[in-house]
């Protein structure tokens, strides 16, 4: 795929996580009953840098968790045995502060909702993304968000996080 576009370079991606994590403390009116699930795979370095930033902010360590959400997913065969990470995390009463990093259809969003919901209910449940791309397919929207990116069905957002990919850029290809 080609590059048609970078949207994000490392400060953008900093400024707006700074920007997400003040947005989850004023609208929560701080992070007392705040945890903060990062979706497998980008969800979770993003989840620790708002961690880290909440921290900084308000002297607080929220706690996160890290969820595979693959055996929820609609599109994989229910017979396969996949072999995911077991998550053991009390969500109930809780503000769950889900996190990753491309809204597009909802489907993921919808599948760390099951997930989470089977470890039972929580308090409140909000999205909080990097970019938020349109074409949604199901009637889910992000409470945060880094940036709102209109893009073709045809094109591709392509998140880079230094903890993974040893950059942070955020891309559209074509």
């Amino acid at each position: 795929m080609k590059t048609k576009a970078i949207i994000l370079d490392e400060k953008a991606i900093g400024r707006a996580l700074k920007r997400i994590s003040h947005e989850i403390i004023e609208k929560n009116k701080g992070v007392e009953d705040v945890v903060l699930i990062g979706i497998k795979t980008r969800g979770i370095p993003l989840a620790y840098r708002i961690q880290k930033n909440i921290e900084l902010i308000e002297n607080i360590k929220v706690p996160i968790y890290e969820l595979d959400i693959t055996n929820y997913r609609d599109d994989i065969n229910k017979e396969e045995n996949i072999e995911i990470k077991s998550f053991d995390f009390d969500v109930r009463n809780k503000i769950v502060i889900i996190i990753d990093d491309v809204l597009y259809t909802g489907r993921t969003v919808r599948a760390a909702l099951d997930a989470i919901v089977d470890r039972g209910r929580p308090k409140k449940v909000e999205l909080a993304v990097l970019v938020d791309r349109g074409h949604r397919e199901l009637p889910i929207r992000s409470d945060f968000v880094g940036k709102n990116v209109p893009t073709s069905k045809s094109e591709r957002v392509s998140v880079m996080l230094e903890e993974l990919d040893d950059m942070d850029m955020v891309l559209i290809r074509e």
